[in-house]
């Protein structure tokens, strides 16, 4: 998963370039033509989002915004690839096409990029029974994205 950072410019909600927008719509367009892109989209920001905390038992909303932007997501894309490498070249390509680099008080376009775990990761406690209620899980929300799309 790539995550792409927000930045001082994306939590004050200022949208991206006309550029960006083109450049990021084109890495994405091949990346989904080459069978990679799974999904992706951007963020508002942290102003329209809330985070529920238990503590203790006891159930908290906190509306947005939240302070630490370098702690905050921007974007995301879903990626399948089949090495390291291959998530690095992807990546470098989206960070250039996002446009940001690091201005004088280090905001910039930061990627996060985070493996997956496959089934093998939880070795015997992935039952096959969860496995089973997973791939259902997952058929139907790939249902709901067709429909959604339509």
């Amino acid at each position: 998963m790539m995550i792409f950072k927000a930045t001082e410019e994306s939590e004050a909600g200022q949208p991206p370039t006309e550029e960006s927008l083109t450049a990021m719509g084109l890495v994405m367009a091949e990346m989904a033509e080459k069978g990679v892109l799974l999904a992706g989209d951007g963020l508002l920001p942290s102003s329209h989002g809330f985070r529920l905390q238990l503590d203790e038992g006891k159930q908290r909303v906190i509306d947005g915004p939240f302070t630490e932007t370098k702690e905050l997501i921007a974007g995301f894309c879903l990626i399948e690839v089949a090495s390291r490498e291959e998530a690095l070249e992807w990546g470098w390509r989206c960070v250039a096409a996002d446009g940001r680099d690091a201005d004088a008080a280090g905001s910039s376009g930061l990627l996060e990029i985070r493996q997956v775990p496959t089934a093998d990761f939880f070795g015997d406690n992935y039952t096959d029974e969860a496995r089973d209620r997973n791939e259902q899980t997952f058929q139907k929300a790939a249902a709901n994205l067709q429909k959604s799309n339509t």
